[in-house]
């Protein structure tokens, strides 16, 4: 993960001034075990805005004006020994960012027979949290506790990592310009959004476009960079033969070059307005030229998001937020919605006509020549692919009535299998509910029709994502 999109990580130990002339080496010892979490963090992705051993309320406040100095993402507080609430609070009220509370006990087991007061104060992290967490939730601090052990605890350690992640994409959605290309597919109801909803509730910025943007940085692409752009299009996918769908056509040298002429197009437009998603769809009059661009963007927004910079089509903002957390993630994020059920081998079958996050596609992806889109205009070249088997998550992020933004998750399993031929990405995806019992689930919950599908289970760190933005997260399962 770049520095760019890497969260700031503001910690400060506590522990009780009073106890350092009666115990000789205490503090040394407790500076030692912060060391050991500033390192971890630092091992999650994390640059770590240390404020040190906080051990009066003073001390506190200096701590909370350098991470409000700092503009840190998520504020650590590691509980080394005992400390009053007074001298911790004035470290979070400055910026009021998510508290993670880590309670990590050096000893998996104290000495009891053996027990020195000095040791033991070294072992009481848990003496002080739940104070220490009385103070937060009357203060109103949103916060956490990660209870368990400093070393050798999966759990704990697991449930930070997920933290650091889930921080670190949150500050790249909140830094985030996503280009609105065209406007979205009419009369798809669930799709329409506020930009000012994503802009308040997301932090991102939406940079509205027209495809007079598009078509100005097609015609001047040269022929060294749609050359290269063609010989990237042949490494990343192979192309397809007709099929049996009466629409499938082949893959000509006139379309492949079309298509890398609006991909450079595409790769000039994402830089010019210094974007890191895009949202688009044009409904075309007539074959005129805005239509013919708007079907022939699919291979270059497919070889965008495969870089990270998230496309969504049909218009659909909100699933390219969802896009965007699955590939900061580092778990994909594909543009998809629900095909068919499939009541004998018990699982749903999801896919969309493009674009296609090819990085977790099961083999190489397929380029298929279309005659027409369906119930679009134009015609041009589409990806076919399935997601890689094995674990896998849908993200959908949807709004509620009163215009609070919300997300829906699911985790599930790609399956191998048998899947359409028609130009689409489509994959067998299986959860733990049955098919009927998960459309009956997941619809309950007021979704879009697109998610972002992505690969691994991703749910634990989805729903922290949702606690740090302060977004409503459902799970089905």
């Amino acid at each position: 993960m770049s520095n760019k999109h890497q969260a700031k990580i503001g910690i400060f130990g506590i522990g009780l001034a009073a106890y350092w002339p009666q115990f000789e080496g205490l503090k040394e010892q407790l500076e030692g075990y912060q060391r050991i979490v500033e390192e971890q963090l630092r091992g999650f992705g994390g640059e770590v805005i240390s404020a040190g051993l906080v051990d009066t309320a003073p001390g506190a406040n200096a701590a909370g004006d350098l991470f409000a100095r700092e503009n840190v993402d998520l504020i650590v507080c590691y509980v080394a020994t005992y400390a009053t609430s007074s001298q911790v609070l004035p470290a979070v009220q400055r910026i009021r960012k998510p508290v993670l509370v880590l309670n990590l006990q050096p000893s998996p087991q104290v000495d009891y027979v053996n027990m020195t007061t000095g040791e033991w104060l070294a072992n009481c992290c848990a003496c002080c949290v739940p104070e220490i967490s009385n103070a937060f939730a009357r203060a109103r601090i949103q916060f956490n506790v990660v209870s368990g052990m400093l070393r050798n605890d999966p759990r704990a350690w697991g449930i930070i990592g997920e933290w650091i992640r889930a921080a670190s994409a949150v500050r790249a959605v909140q830094r985030a310009r996503i280009g609105f290309l065209g406007h979205t597919y009419p009369g798809m109801l669930d799709l329409y959004s506020d930009n000012t909803m994503i802009h308040a509730q997301l932090g991102a910025h939406v940079e509205v476009l027209e495809m007079d943007d598009l078509q100005k940085r097609v015609p001047p692409a040269g022929t060294a960079n749609v050359d290269n752009k063609i010989a990237e299009i042949r490494n990343t996918f192979e192309f397809a033969a007709p099929g049996r769908d009466k629409i499938s056509m082949p893959v000509t040298e006139e379309s492949l070059t079309w298509s890398a002429r609006v991909a450079c197009g595409l790769d000039s437009l994402v830089e010019d307005y210094d974007l890191q998603g895009l949202t688009y769809y044009y409904r075309g009059l007539d074959g005129n030229e805005f239509e013919n661009l708007g079907a022939s963007v699919i291979v270059g927004n497919s070889l965008l998001t495969a870089r990270g910079i998230p496309c969504s089509g049909e218009g659909d903002l909100k699933t390219c937020a969802s896009m965007f957390f699955m590939d900061r993630l580092g778990a994909g994020g594909s543009f998809t919605e629900i095909y068919a059920m499939d009541f004998v081998e018990d699982f749903i079958l999801m896919g969309h006509d493009g674009p296609m996050h090819t990085t977790i596609a099961e083999g190489k992806p397929l380029l298929r020549g279309l005659g027409l889109f369906h119930g679009k205009r134009g015609y041009g070249l589409s990806v076919e692919a399935k997601v890689k088997y094995g674990p896998v998550t849908v993200l959908c992020t949807t709004q509620t009535a009163d215009g609070q933004l919300k997300f829906i998750v699911a985790e599930g399993e790609s399956i191998p299998g048998a899947t359409f031929s028609i130009g689409n990405t489509n994959s067998r995806l299986k959860f733990a509910l049955g098919p009927a019992e998960f459309m009956d689930a997941w619809c309950a919950e007021g979704p879009t029709h697109h998610v972002a599908l992505g690969v691994g289970h991703q749910r634990r760190t989805i729903e922290k994502i949702a606690r740090l933005l302060g977004i409503p997260c459902t799970v089905i399962h």
